[in-house]
C-alpha cells in the first residue's frame, strides 16, 4: 500500500516533520495555508515502490504504534455510505498497524428520522437538541441499540474486533444536567469518566465504539455531546491524539475564505482567535473540547474534514495532515 500526497515535494524524509513535533519551545502563530484551496490529498494503492511506502508511512506508524487515538465520528462522514466505509477501513487499518483507536459517535440524523417515525417533531434550542423524557427514550434506543451496533458490525466485517459500549456501561461516563437544563431537558455534561473497563479492551487490540448516552447519580439518562465526551474520554485513557471529524476543513483564519485553513496552532493562538471572533458558532465547542483535552494531557488534537476520503489516515500517517492540529 502506497501513501502518497500528490502535491508534496518528491523529496521525502524518514522522519516526521515539525507538523507532528512538540511546540514546547514557544508559542506558535496560526499558520494559514495559501489563499487558494490546496488540492485534496488522496490515498492511493499501488503495488510498486516499497521503499516509498517505507519512507512515507513508517516513521508515523513507529511514532503512533501502541498509542491510543480517540476519534469522534459524526456529520457527513456518518451519512454517506462511501465515507462511512472509508472511516471504518481507516480505523481497522490503524488497528492492524499497531495503533489503538477508540471511536466515539453521535447519530443526529438517525435520531431525527426515528423521532419523526414515532410522531415527534425534533426541537432545537440554539443549535442543541431539546430532549424531553420521550425524546430521551428514542435517543437512547437509536444511539445505543441501532447506530452503535451497526458501527460495531461494520468494523467486524472489515476485519477488526469492535466492542460496543455507551456511557452507562461500567459507569464509563457519569452525567450531570446542562446549566441550560430548563430549556434543553435531558441534555447533560460529563461530570466524571471511569475508564477502568476501557483499558483491557484497548490493550487487547479491540476497538471500543462508544455511544454518548450516560446516566447521572440517580440513574436518569442524558444525551451527551459527542465532541465533549470524546475529549473527556481521550484525557481519561491518556490518548496521544484526539481527532474530531467535522463537516468543515478545520479552523479557518477567515471564515469566509475556505482556502485560509490554519494547519497548526497552539492553545494560546486558538484562544486568541476565539477572542477576536475568528472562531465562532459551532466551531467554538469543538475548539473548547480540544483545549480541555490538551490541558488534561492529550498531546495533540485535530479538527479534520470528514468529507475527505481517508482523512484519518491523511492526518495521522502524512506529514502535512488534512485539517487543523492544536498543540499544548
Amino acid at each position: 500500500m502506497l501513501l502518497t500526497k500528490p502535491h508534496l515535494s518528491s523529496s521525502t524524509s524518514p522522519l516526521p516533520s515539525t507538523r507532528l513535533a512538540s511546540t514546547a519551545t514557544g508559542l506558535n502563530q496560526a499558520r494559514p495555508i495559501a489563499a487558494s484551496p490546496a488540492p485534496r490529498r488522496r490515498l492511493r494503492i499501488a503495488a510498486t515502490s516499497a521503499s516509498t511506502v517505507e519512507e512515507a508511512a513508517l516513521p508515523f506508524i513507529q511514532r503512533f504504534k501502541g498509542k491510543t487515538v480517540v476519534v469522534k465520528y459524526g456529520g457527513a462522514a456518518m451519512k454517506s455510505p462511501e465515507l462511512q466505509s472509508s472511516v471504518i477501513r481507516d480505523l481497522v487499518l490503524l488497528s492492524c498497524v499497531g495503533l489503538r483507536p477508540v471511536l466515539i459517535h453521535g447519530g443526529g440524523p438517525e435520531i431525527n428520522s426515528w423521532l419523526l417515525r414515532v410522531g415527534i417533531e425534533p426541537q432545537f434550542h440554539n443549535g442543541l437538541r431539546v430532549t424531553d423524557a420521550l425524546t430521551m427514550e428514542v435517543v437512547e434506543m437509536v444511539l445505543v441499540g441501532k447506530v452503535n451496533k451497526h458501527l460495531v458490525s461494520l468494523i467486524n466485517l472489515a476485519g477488526g474486533t469492535a466492542v460496543g459500549l455507551c456511557g452507562k456501561d461500567a459507569r464509563l461516563l457519569t452525567a450531570r444536567p446542562s446549566p441550560n437544563a430548563a430549556a434543553l431537558g435531558f441534555v447533560g455534561e460529563v461530570s466524571r469518566v471511569d475508564a477502568t473497563a476501557l483499558h483491557p479492551i484497548i490493550t487487547s487490540g479491540h476497538i471500543p465504539v462508544i455511544a454518548t448516552v450516560a446516566a447521572d447519580e440517580t440513574g436518569q439518562a442524558y444525551n451527551i455531546n459527542a465532541d465533549t465526551a470524546a475529549g473527556e474520554i481521550a484525557a481519561a485513557v491518556g490518548a496521544e491524539k484526539l481527532l474530531l471529524l467535522t463537516d468543515v476543513s478545520g479552523i479557518l483564519a477567515d471564515r469566509n475564505d475556505p482556502g485560509s485553513l490554519v494547519k497548526e496552532i497552539n492553545i494560546a493562538g486558538v484562544r486568541q482567535m476565539v477572542a477576536d471572533g475568528q472562531v465562532a458558532g459551532g466551531m467554538i465547542p469543538k475548539v473548547e473540547c480540544c483545549v480541555r483535552a490538551l490541558a488534561q494531557g492529550v498531546h495533540t488534537a485535530s479538527i479534520i474534514d470528514g468529507r475527505v476520503p481517508h482523512s484519518l489516515l491523511l492526518e495521522i500517517l502524512t506529514d502535512e495532515g488534512t485539517g487543523t492540529m492544536i498543540t499544548g
